[in-house]
């Protein structure tokens, strides 16, 4: 009798970009350790997300590399990836980089995306390749089609891994200022073009109560300070607002989101951790496409105005003067929040 073939012991997933790419990309972990036991799981990441991989229990291994360091660090990486043998790599990136990178991992089965699929050339750098799915499927669902050349089943259940990390983990100062049910309010996202404009925000919190809630979480990086405070400034009487952008460490916002009644903002790494931890999460969307990046779970709740340039895919609006954010209306917003708490 022939036995089963023994199942890898050592797997690199390389995905070290946008914060919301990461989230998604985190379901494939718990799938590969259900499926083989004792398997020792790396991921390869950048600083920016290293604290979010790092919260992941069932990740072994987390490799930060860092890009500042130009040669020196890519260097060092080559090092330290040689060192580890691993069986497979999983190049969930598609760039040049991240090609060069699942080449140095020296692994004989070398997994990324299709041809068609892939930017820069990624594709010389892998052994097998994913079929094309273009962008008729989620990037959810494209990162899970990893797991189709690994002979592992998708789960009937997704995990990001991030369940756990709840208000009660965190020792914040603020925390006490946050009464549930809150609306955590995403300010900002890393486009310009996917920002829904100030005056947006300005008309959800006059009209809040509506929505069955009285009390909104501002969240953003640092670059959203000065807005939050302009928004801080002008709540209506009766809406409690709390701010926190610029102040949340990255386990802190996944806390934050998680705590949530509900969520709302553009197409955003927030959003997609939303997705990760079951919390619904209305999401504005202009230049990228509703059925790529729709939060899972949330999808019923995207919102994207109707205009002919959408979506355009573009960091810098072509002189409309970002038109398919300013038409999303605070109305429209207040009323998907009501049915994703009714709901």
């Amino acid at each position: 009798m022939s036995r089963a073939p023994q199942a890898p012991q050592r797997v690199l997933i390389i995905l070290m970009g946008a914060l919301g790419d990461v989230v998604r990309g985190l379901c494939l972990v718990d799938a590969i350790k259900s499926a083989w036991k004792g398997c020792s799981i790396t991921w390869l990441v950048e600083p920016a997300c290293s604290g979010l991989v790092k919260l992941h229990p069932r990740i072994d291994k987390v490799i930060v590399f860092e890009r500042k360091r130009g040669m020196a660090g890519v260097l060092a990486l080559r090092r330290e990836l040689a060192s580890e043998r691993y069986d497979i790599t999983l190049d969930l990136q598609r760039h040049f980089k991240s090609g060069v990178f699942s080449w140095m991992s020296g692994a004989p089965r070398r997994i990324g995306f299709n041809r068609k699929d892939a930017k820069e050339g990624n594709w010389l750098f892998n052994t097998e390749h994913v079929p094309e799915n273009g962008e008729r499927i989620s990037k959810v669902d494209h990162y899970l089609s990893f797991l189709v050349p690994l002979g592992i089943q998708r789960p009937p259940v997704l995990s990001a891994g991030l369940e756990g990390v709840t208000l009660e983990r965190v020792g914040a100062t603020w925390k006490g200022l946050l009464s549930s049910p809150y609306l955590g309010v995403v300010l900002g996202s890393s486009w310009d073009t996917k920002d829904w404009p100030e005056e947006g925000y300005r008309g959800l919190l006059s009209e809040l109560k509506a929505s069955g809630l009285s009390q909104a979480v501002l969240l953003g990086d640092r670059s959203k300070v000065e807005m939050s405070k302009r928004l801080e400034s002008a709540a209506p009487a009766g809406v409690s607002v709390v701010n926190l952008a610029g102040q949340t460490t990255l386990e802190e916002l996944v806390a934050v989101l998680h705590g949530a009644a509900v969520c709302m903002g553009p197409d955003s790494g927030p959003a997609h951790i939303c997705g990760a931890v079951g919390t619904r999460h209305v999401t504005l969307f202009g230049p990228t496409p509703v059925g790529r990046n729709s939060p899972r779970g949330s999808e019923d709740l995207s919102i994207a105005s109707a205009v002919g340039c959408s979506p355009c895919k573009r960091r810098t609006c072509p002189g409309l003067g970002k038109v398919c954010m300013k038409l999303i209306s605070p109305g429209s917003v207040v009323e998907r929040i009501r049915a994703a708490r009714v709901g």
